[in-house]
Order: structure tokens, then sequence, then C-alpha cells
């Protein structure tokens, strides 16, 4: 399976996306995961209203480094008037694509009636797209779930809708918001989506693999996958699905001295970004997901979880890598 590369009004992006994860896909991992290659990296969700207002949180999530460049930013919002005035501004910034959330399903999100909790309301879904299209010359974009529940799956009927309007591509997460993230991801659903619009579609939910993604594409029809939840720990995963899914030679994982600088830079990157005592609790869970499956990586992690010095944690990775690599030489 070979795919090309996806026209968005001006750009060509390479076909496989970083999704947009809060409290995940900050500017240090995005950064990362761009080094090593992907198409498109999408910001942390941003509530237009804290665009608008400019609080420090936003302006963190809405900052991003050159080497990610085109940069999508997404929005989160239920007021049209607001989300237009917000895409404007991002549109200021530098963003070449304003994405429009539809899909987040986190309670205290959909109880404002912003995220999935559009797709039960179509009406003002619309005119919010409608107002966003407007407001920017960036291409817009629209990530949405199946539907609301397995009751009212209206990811077609909604994408035409946003395609009329003006949305350039759309991402569905094989999901309803009621499923949150249990069960599987449906990714046979997203080909009636693909099959309602022109426009590319890109299909996300579940993508851990290059099987994973070979096969949501054969049952989705879609034009290309977001990855999230598969690229924790490893932010190289993107680079070697587009190789597989462009035809190119897929590169192997990096080995464990190249893991060890990896976590030591993202770790300084997180302290850089949020200052001490904010990066080290936040840093926690890639550590975490770095370490994964490594020899004796439950007892590093309790341990590494309990400090609260930045000199300490160094010290602290640089001793658990140090003794991987003794113990695969061991084991060689």
């Amino acid at each position: 399976m070979t795919l090309a590369s996806i026209p968005i009004g001006p750009l060509r992006l390479l076909p496989v996306i970083l999704a947009p994860m809060t409290g995940v896909t900050d500017r240090p991992f995005r950064t990362l995961v761009k080094r090593y290659g992907a198409g498109l990296t999408v910001t942390e969700m941003i509530a237009s209203e804290a665009m608008i207002r400019e609080t420090r949180q936003s302006l963190q999530k809405a900052a991003w480094d050159p080497s990610e460049e085109p940069v999508s930013m997404q929005l989160a919002g239920c007021e049209p008037s607001r989300m237009a005035e917000a895409a404007k501004l991002n549109e200021g910034m530098g963003a070449a694509i304003i994405d429009i959330n539809m899909g987040c399903p986190v309670k205290k999100v959909v109880n404002g009636h912003a995220g999935s909790a559009l797709m039960r309301e179509p009406e003002l879904a619309r005119r919010l797209i409608e107002a966003t299209v407007k407001a920017v010359k960036v291409p817009v974009t629209l990530k949405m779930r199946m539907g609301w529940d397995h009751a009212s799956l209206n990811a077609p009927e909604l994408a035409k809708v946003a395609e009329d309007l003006g949305v350039q591509l759309i991402t569905v997460h094989g999901r309803t918001r009621c499923q949150l993230y249990t069960g599987t991801a449906d990714w046979a659903f997203v080909r009636r989506v693909k099959n309602a619009v022109q426009i590319p579609v890109i299909v996300n939910g579940d993508i851990c693999s290059i099987d994973d993604a070979e096969t949501a594409l054969a049952q989705s029809g879609a034009d290309g996958v977001m990855i999230g939840r598969g690229a924790y720990g490893r932010p190289w995963l993107i680079a070697q699905v587009m190789a597989a899914l462009t035809g190119c030679p897929v590169p192997a994982d990096p080995g464990l001295a190249e893991q060890h600088a990896l976590v030591r830079e993202h770790h300084a990157m997180m302290l850089d970004l949020y200052g001490p005592v904010i990066g080290i609790n936040l840093a926690r869970k890639h550590l975490g997901w770095y370490t994964k499956g490594l020899h004796d990586s439950g007892t590093f992690r309790n341990a590494v979880n309990q400090l609260s010095d930045p000199m300490q944690v160094r010290g602290m990775i640089d001793a658990f890598y140090e003794g991987q690599m003794r113990h695969a030489a061991l084991a060689a």
C-alpha cells in the first residue's frame, strides 16, 4: 500500500498525522515527533475563550517550534463568533491550519456544549464551522467522532455539511462520544464518511503499529491516518508508519543509547517550558511510557515518581539506561 501526499489548500502533507492530545502533544513532544518525521503535528486542544483572553496556558499550548511548520492549531468552543475570533488570532500568530474540535469526549468539554457535544447539535455545529471558515484565509479542518452514540451516527451527514461550508479535510475517530476510549475503533465506519465527501478523510483511533495503519486504511478507504495513543513513549512511530505507507524503507526503533539521549532531552525541554515544579510532574507520564517494557522499569518508575529535584531525576534516568545497556550486553 502506497499513499500519496494530501492537498490542503496550498499545502501538500504526507499522510501520517500526530493527533492532538491534551496534556501530551505539547511543544516538546511535537518537536521530537516532527524531528523523526510526521506529515503534520496538531497542537493540544485550545479553548477558544482562553485563546481570546490569551491565558498563560493557552499561549503555552499555542507555542510551537519552527521545525514543526506547517502547524495546525486545534480550537474548541461552542460560540461561533468566539471561535471565529480565536481562529483569526491563531492565523495572525502564524498557524497554517485551523482545526475544529468536534471529537473531544471529556465531560467538562461536552458539558460546555463543545467538542463531541456539537454532534448532538448539528445546527450549532453548522454555524460554528461557517463562522470559522469565513474568519480565516488558511485552510480549516475538522476532527469528529462517529456520532454521540450508536443511535445517532451522523458523522457522514455532518462531514458533508462541513465540506459544503469550506472545510478542507476531515478526521474521524472510529468511536462515539459515549464510548469514550472503551471498546475498539470502528475503522470500517469511516468509509461511510469517505463516501459522503470529496475532500480528504483521515482515519483515527487504535492505530498503534504499521499493521494497524494498513488495516485501518483498507477498511476505511481513508486518505491517511492520525496516530494518538500509539505514539506514547514512541515519538519515532509516526515516521515508521509514514515510511511504510509511502513505500520507503522503515527505520528501526532507536537503540538504547539513542533512547537515553531522547528521554534526557525531552525531560529538559519540559523543564524549560513549564518550569521545574510543573515540568517534573508533567514529565512523569512520559518517563513511564518511554520505559514501559524495559528491564525492571516498574522499580524505576516507582522511584523516579517520588523525586522532585531535577538533578536527581536526571541522575536516575542516566542510571536506568546505563543499566539497560549493561543488561542488553550480558543478554547478547
